[in-house]
């Protein structure tokens, strides 16, 4: 995997890239559709590619290694081909399911023993296990093993957590480097900062991974219930130290203004459910602010969801038929909608790279944080 700078901004850190896979080149900052369990949720595949510009998608080792599966994944050639996606993937490691699992886990040295969500069958993922499993998926970029610790966490537990998680990474990178991809093509490893919200221990975190000289770098646990003024602190300190010639992704974030926020502070790579999430519950982005498509006031507005227009759904849908499809119960409705999402944060991270590009990404930047906050 390569990553090269194109353009640095002037009055602030943000930075336009591009990485480049075995699968495609993939231009920076990029914000990446999570497909759990080898789908975008109620998005056809063909529709990812071709309508929201998504350049890399994510894929979720833990439901992946429960359903389908190692042996049908292995059997179908991997997830590129199983799925029909063949841009480049990112698998995540488990760790945050880790966390969202704490009543039916049990965490050790060794690894994590940990009941499923389908059928309550025991399993335990290992540093070395998770590699295998990513390498049986064969994503593009494969996330070390951590643990994703919960906010709020005293001192100690975050402490003794992100020793751990470097322990681990440590564990996962001689895995890495003993085994080989199944399907022909390159596999680049992205190690995760962890240390809460705790200053030094996000200092202490970033250095030991900057050290580890990856190909790339990843910001983990946050955007877990802490302030967001919290989490941009903690982003920029983490930034200001991890490589500057390396992607730099903070996972599972988040809201447009949150993406704007962390393109400023050196984000690179962002991801997070909500576009689709949102989308299935009426909730609508736009340029303009947010939409309660449910609302009445739009039962009657035969307007595009978004005055851009930038959207496939914007160009043949109202925001009174999306509304019609919600209060009727249509299937469309929420795919509609969740289109209509991700097309939203695939132009607002393309046109922050334009703006980097142009020169003018912070003056843009504070006149867009505003209006995406707006409630229409």
């Amino acid at each position: 995997m390569d990553f090269r700078i194109d353009k640095l901004d002037d009055k602030s850190k943000a930075r336009a890239g591009e990485i480049t896979t075995d699968h495609g080149k993939i231009q920076t900052p990029i914000f990446m559709p999570v497909g759990t369990a080898g789908a975008v949720k109620a998005v056809h595949i063909r529709d990812v590619k071709e309508d929201t510009n998504a350049q890399i998608i994510l894929g979720n080792t833990y439901h992946l290694y429960l359903r389908p599966g190692m042996e049908i994944m292995e059997a179908a050639g991997g997830l590129h081909k199983f799925n029909g996606w063949d841009r480049p993937i990112l698998t995540d490691s488990g760790g945050y399911q880790v966390y969202s699992l704490a009543g039916t886990r049990k965490l050790t040295e060794e690894g994590v023993l940990f009941q499923s969500h389908i059928d309550g069958s025991r399993h335990m993922f290992t540093p070395e296990r998770v590699m295998d499993i990513e390498r049986s998926i064969g994503a593009d970029i494969m996330m070390a093993f951590d643990e994703c610790t919960p906010y709020p966490c005293d001192y100690e537990y975050a402490k003794n957590s992100m020793e751990m998680t470097h322990r681990w990474l440590d564990r996962c990178v001689n895995q890495f480097k003993n085994t080989e991809g199944k399907y022909g093509h390159k596999q680049a490893l992205f190690p995760i900062v962890q240390g809460s919200t705790y200053s030094d221990l996000r200092k202490r975190s970033a250095e030991y991974i900057a050290n580890v000289g990856a190909e790339g770098n990843a910001i983990g646990g946050l955007s877990v219930g802490e302030p967001a003024e919290m989490m941009y602190e903690m982003a920029e300190e983490v930034c200001d130290i991890l490589p500057k010639d390396k992607p730099r992704y903070l996972m599972g974030v988040g809201t447009p203004v949150n993406i704007l926020e962390g393109i400023a502070l050196g984000i690179d790579m962002f991801d997070c459910v909500m576009p689709t999430r949102n989308g299935r519950n009426g909730m609508l982005f736009t340029s303009e602010g947010i939409i309660n498509i449910k609302n009445k006031k739009w039962e009657k507005d035969f307007s595009p969801i978004d005055p851009n227009g930038f959207s496939f759904v914007d160009s043949i849908y109202s925001k009174a038929y999306i509304r019609h499809l919600f209060v009727a119960k249509e299937t469309l409705g929420p795919m509609a909608a969740s289109l209509h999402n991700l097309r939203f944060y695939l132009w607002l991270v393309g046109e922050a790279r334009k703006h980097i590009l142009a020169g003018d990404f912070a003056s843009w930047k504070n006149m867009m944080v505003p209006k995406l906050q707006n409630r229409l």
